[in-house]
């Protein structure tokens, strides 16, 4: 069996694409190090009276943009390797997406499901502690989110705790994914799910790509599978569903399903909520182990778990056209070049789920402004719109329907201005990426992705000054 080492696996996907940039070797190596890492280790009293020590890591990756930006991820899997790896696939992601950001990642290493609900907080306060002890943590300095094993209720505690120890008239602001009550953004739930839904639009309405692959523009009417049904698997596949497409596998801790006839998600979800599992739902049949959804006949495969799902050991056993990677690095080097030797199209992660960090962005300049948004001209633009309506009534002669008018007049709220700028940034994105690959004449978009966040990373460093 392979190993892999994933920042590593990052590095090399960097070095390929470096040698199409201007930049020399020196600046090469500066922008794919790692600035610094933090690797804390603190006790914890469990409920039952032991002590336990905790390991933690955080990881600012590059500084050209400030505050650095990146999620906090709890998993026992968790090492300082990882996070390395992490924090980098987020500078080159922000810069991907042009948010201002440099890139950072934090990890804790235990298993949430060992833990009690005031053991996580515990564990998620001293953590914080830590950080805000070190300078690892601030509105303008360093800014967490959410990860694998972590959502709204840890981001909470952690602005807690960071108020509890700054006076910062700004402390919303060093941490988003919070819930609304905390300064947090209506749509961030959704966010990652979302832009990959967005990224897989953009990627099926290229007719020379698709007409390459042998399928059809649009997302209607093709099959995926997903591999993960957490927060980002859940809403990407409902998103690909609303738009036509048809899952008809799905890979969970307990086991792999499978029905080409295609699976109901929201009965998927209320079944496993009742029974623990999604193994024996409805006419699916149970594959032999997790990893077997990746060799199964769909047009597209959606990794929103862990890295290094794909490897060069199941890639030839892979007969989806479209790799759309939902997680970070679920696609190891050698694995990518398999798949693109036999045709595939690979939406990168670091473009591809990108949405959350977006959002993010929306979040934290939400909390710097100290202002919601649509609240200074929601109201306006519904009466603009309604005189509009009413001129264009009294040129034709004919009166809407009071649900027409409030269709025809509705002023965007927050999370309409949230959902419309992750769509632009996405579409953006997708469109500068396929530029670049069409420039340099390259095979795949996660070359040019890449070259594209060095382009970036690279000219904001010689602007800084720092390569005289």
């Amino acid at each position: 069996m392979s190993t892999y080492n994933f920042f590593e696996q990052v590095n090399k996907n960097f070095d390929k694409a470096a040698k199409y940039t201007r930049f020399d070797k020196g600046v090469l190596n500066q922008i794919k190090k790692c600035n610094t890492v933090y690797h804390v280790s603190f006790p914890l009293r469990r409920d039952d009276g032991s002590v336990e020590v905790i390991e933690g890591w955080r990881v600012e990756h590059s500084h050209h943009k400030m505050p650095t930006k990146g999620g906090i991820r709890y998993s026992h899997k968790v090492d300082e390797d990882e996070t390395m790896a992490l924090a980098a696939l987020m500078s080159y992601k922000c810069a991907i997406v042009d948010v201002p950001f440099g890139g950072a990642k934090g990890g804790v290493k235990i298993s949430t499901r060992s833990y009690s609900v005031s053991e996580l907080e515990r564990i998620t306060r001293r953590y914080t502690f830590e950080l805000v002890k070190k300078g690892f943590i601030g509105p303008g300095v360093d800014v967490p989110a959410p990860d694998y094993g972590t959502g709204a209720r840890e981001m909470g505690w952690i602005l807690d705790t960071y108020r509890q120890m700054k006076d910062d008239l700004n402390a919303e602001a060093c941490v988003t994914g919070k819930p609304i009550q905390q300064g947090g953004i209506r749509g961030r739930t959704e966010a990652t799910g979302r832009g990959v839904y967005f990224g897989i639009r953009e990627a099926c309405s290229v007719k020379k790509d698709m007409d390459a692959l042998g399928l059809s523009t649009g997302v209607e009417g093709k099959t995926f599978v997903v591999q993960g049904l957490g927060n980002v698997g859940y809403h990407a596949s409902k998103y690909m569903t609303e738009a036509g497409a048809k899952m008809v596998g799905v890979s969970e801790l307990e086991g792999a399903i499978y029905d080409p006839n295609g699976m109901d998600l929201q009965a998927l979800m209320d079944y496993r909520k009742e029974t623990g599992s999604i193994i024996g739902f409805g006419n699916s049949k149970e594959l032999p182990s997790n990893k077997d959804i990746f060799t199964q006949e769909c047009d597209i495969i959606i990794p929103a778990a862990l890295e290094s799902q794909i490897t060069g050991d199941n890639a030839n056993g892979v007969k989806a056209k479209i790799i759309a990677e939902a997680a970070n690095g679920p696609t190891t080097a050698d694995a990518h070049e398999m798949l693109k030797d036999r045709g595939a199209l690979i939406i990168p992660d670091s473009y591809l789920n990108a949405g959350g960090v977006v959002v993010s962005y929306f979040e934290w300049l939400k909390d710097i402004q100290h202002v919601r948004y649509g609240r200074m001209n929601k109201r306006f633009d519904e009466e603009s719109l309604m005189r509009i309506v009413k001129e264009l009534e009294s040129i034709n002669g004919k009166s809407y329907s009071e649900e027409t008018l409030k269709k025809l007049t509705h002023g965007a709220e927050e999370a309409d201005l949230v959902d419309s700028g992750l769509e632009e940034t996405m579409i953006t994105a997708y469109q500068q990426i396929t530029e670049i690959r069409s420039e340099h004449k390259l095979d795949d978009l996660r070359t040019a992705a890449f070259i594209n966040a060095i382009n970036k990373i690279g000219t904001m460093y010689e602007q800084m000054g720092i390569f005289p």
